[in-house]
């Protein structure tokens, strides 16, 4: 660590160090992009699409009804529960400017999720799409939030159009359940109200709280990392400087399919690309690929982030195969392992890398990336960010040799103030400055990291670490497979088994034929001991394989 091995192979066009104190907070960057690209279009979504000035006008009506119609104080927290739709942008950035903590909450959530989230971050206005209004009926007398706004998917998209988008999803595919919420105000009116007001923009510092981003829950309980102006602006700054070489101001056009209250695409395509002025597409629904792909097909985009089985469910169409990719300068996989087959795919259908990064909740959250100047490395996810350190400790929290592996520690002014009122929570994963990801990485001589998986989803096999990331890539690479799941169960003579759960494109491909494929790339006791088909996998909202519930459902059905 303390030499530093990355320094020579940093790219030679991205400083260093960066100033992460440049803006006084994210609301001092939103008057900046707002003078610099007024006129220019800011956000997208199914086909209508809002100024940066425009958005800077219903931001400040948005903030005037918190302020001045509902008289919230500043620090007031504002849960958000909407996908990728134009009304997010303008309720997100009309909570940051009047002073508020904006909650993102994940529109999927169950009614007892809802409950813990908007309880445990006390928020006093939700701010939801009426598909999901029905849950919060459920709870809504178990909850402290006084005020709730609803919103229907259309309603920003004007005219006829909003109204038959409206009439669509509500009558004709059913997709909005009864619901009733006596109280409860239209986004429309709010937005209507606020206009009655003049804007009185709210002083924030970088010290204070901007978003509480609650983390998926999959280590307990979800628990809400607090991150400040100052760890949001420090983050986009360090993205900025990252990919400065490639993108101009006012002339990228970004595709978002991964939802907005994600913390991936809020700061990296929502915050970051809001800084130079880019376009951004918003995608409702990835997961309806022919529309996704219809989308795509518009507009000669050229930025796109996604997750592993994104980008792979893109190559698996034909259709994408298609697609005008001369405008494409930078594709950044996260949120969970890229793949090797799958970069290799990408690169071959686009010409572009896919340029894996790394980053969690707790960082804002980028930390890492791969350079996209070229000399990108597959496998790895990259070199540190400016101004960030990774540090791989064993379990004292002592740097290892380069080449051993142990627990990615990363430092910087991107990582979290901490777990919202859980300060034991805190002190668990902080090592001083550093904050301990619980992920298993090796360092080469070169700086650039591997990781190689989750601490706490390591297999033990006959006294063997097995990672399930290692053997995902290898059956990833065997002829058929579209995507796979790996997990450890218990086993008496091992102490635990490899299994793996695989959706395969080629109805003729057999489990030992994904055996013996893995015998090739793998030692004997990586090769997975069972293999099984299904349909399809269980993932996260953004598209994150989810290995507990893969095990949950094969004790369920097989047993431990």
């Amino acid at each position: 660590m303390t030499n530093f091995p990355w320094l020579k192979f940093y790219p030679a066009s991205v400083d260093k160090e960066v100033n992460c104190t440049a803006y006084s907070s994210i609301n001092d960057l939103f008057d900046e992009s707002v003078r610099k690209f007024g006129p220019a279009v800011a956000f997208e979504c199914m086909g209508k699409t809002i100024s940066y000035s425009e958005l800077d006008k219903l931001s400040a009506q948005f903030a005037n009804y918190l302020t001045q119609v509902l008289k919230l104080e500043k620090g007031s927290r504002v849960a958000i529960q909407m996908p990728n739709i134009l009304q997010y942008p303008v309720a997100m950035f009309g909570a940051l400017r009047a002073g508020m903590v904006v909650v993102n909450t994940n529109p999927l959530y169950t009614p007892s999720e809802m409950k813990h989230q908007f309880n445990d971050s006390g928020a006093e206005v939700i701010v939801i799409v009426e598909n999901f209004a029905s849950n919060l009926e459920k709870i809504r007398n178990e909850i402290q939030a006084k005020h709730i706004i609803t919103t229907e998917l259309g309603d920003m998209l004007g005219g006829l159009k909003g109204m038959i988008v409206n009439m669509v999803v509500k009558h004709v595919k059913k997709m909005v359940p009864p619901f009733s919420l006596p109280g409860s105000v239209s986004f429309k009116s709010a937005i209507s109200k606020g206009a009655g007001f003049t804007f009185r923009p709210v002083k924030t510092t970088l010290d204070e709280p901007a978003f509480l981003q609650y983390t998926g829950g999959t280590t307990g309980v979800s628990k809400g990392a607090e991150l400040t102006h100052g760890n949001i602006v420090a983050n986009m700054q360090q993205i900025s400087a990252w990919m400065k070489p490639k993108l101009r101001e006012r002339e990228e056009i970004v595709i978002t399919a991964l939802p907005l209250y994600h913390i991936f695409a809020l700061t990296v395509n929502c915050l970051a690309m809001f800084k130079i002025g880019a376009h951004n597409v918003l995608i409702t629904n990835p997961r309806d690929m022919k529309a996704f792909i219809g989308e795509l097909a518009k507009k000669k985009f050229t930025v796109m982030t996604g997750v592993n089985t994104l980008f792979n469910g893109l190559l698996n169409q034909e259709a994408f195969k298609t697609l005008d990719f001369s405008g494409l300068k930078i594709a950044v996989g996260g949120g969970m392992a890229v793949q090797k087959a799958t970069a290799e795919k990408w690169h071959a259908v686009t010409g572009v890398p896919l340029a894996e990064g790394y980053g969690l909740t707790e960082t804002a959250p980028v930390a890492s990336c791969n350079p996209i100047d070229g000399t990108e490395r597959i496998g790895t996810i990259g070199l540190p960010l400016p101004n960030t350190e990774i540090m791989i400790a064993d379990d004292a929290g002592n740097p290892v040799p380069i080449g051993e592996r142990g627990e990615i520690l990363i430092k910087g002014p991107q990582v979290m103030r901490g777990y919202w009122n859980r300060p034991e929570e805190t002190a668990n994963v902080m090592h001083g400055d550093w904050f301990k990801s619980g992920d298993i990485g090796v360092m080469d001589d070169d700086g650039f990291v591997k990781i190689v998986d989750r601490k706490k989803e390591m297999i033990l096999v006959s006294g063997f670490n097995v990672y399930p990331n290692e053997v995902e890539d290898a059956i990833a690479s065997c002829p058929g497979v579209i995507e796979v799941g790996v997990i450890g169960m218990p086993d008496p003579k091992s102490t635990e088994k490899v299994v793996a759960y695989v959706v395969k494109k080629d109805q003729n491909l057999t489990a030992e034929k994904v055996i013996e494929h893995c015998k090739g790339y793998l030692t004997n006791y990586k090769v997975p001991k069972e293999v099984f088909f299904t349909d399809e996998l269980p993932k996260s909202n953004v598209g994150k394989i989810l290995r507990r519930k893969i095990k949950e459902a094969h004790i369920e059905k097989i047993g431990a």
